[in-house]
């Protein structure tokens, strides 16, 4: 296989990888890091990638393992909150503050999930990967996965509710 057909398969994807190794991560550093090295693994592997029946599902699951591996390392006490800035100039500033400031109350409350919720919210709600694709990169099967999206997505709006006083039942 040549770089450039290496490329093509794995670029597509190559942003998700990075977007759940921050999710588990945080640090954009450590996410970045966790990139290269599973791209860097997928690489060394080559010549086996033919073989994978969902090369994008196989790199999420490298991923995840990656990262809960790295956060069982004593490095990971070290790690801080760091949230990406959401911009749109055609918003005022108050709405800014005030969209960012619920993206972060939502982003903590998903880094306080139980880690399997965590990682079930990521996958369907940000990454849009559908049941059948998290069942097998989480080894649950699509009752587990809509089970534990159902109590991730209650406890966000439960924690959004009492925190905002929205209202939202």
């Amino acid at each position: 296989m040549t770089q450039t057909e290496f490329l093509h398969i794995v670029m597509p994807f190559k942003d998700k990888v990075f977007r759940l190794a921050k999710r588990l991560l945080v640090s954009r550093e450590e996410a970045e890091d966790a990139t290269q090295e599973v791209l860097l693994k997928l690489w060394k592997n080559k010549k086996k990638i033919q073989e994978y029946k969902n090369v994008e599902a196989f790199s999420m699951t490298m991923t995840k393992n990656f990262c809960l591996d790295k956060l069982k390392s004593k490095q990971a006490q070290n790690l801080k909150l760091v949230h990406s800035n959401y911009q749109d100039n055609n918003t005022s500033l108050q709405k800014q503050l005030e969209f960012s400031d619920s993206v972060n109350w939502v982003a903590k409350i998903i880094e306080d999930l139980p880690e399997q919720q965590k990682l079930v919210i990521q996958l369907r709600d940000i990454e849009q990967y559908d049941y059948d694709e998290i069942g097998k990169m989480l080894d649950m099967n699509n009752t587990a996965v809509r089970v534990a999206l159902s109590r991730a997505r209650k406890t966000i709006r439960e924690k959004l509710t009492k925190t905002h006083n929205y209202g939202v039942k």
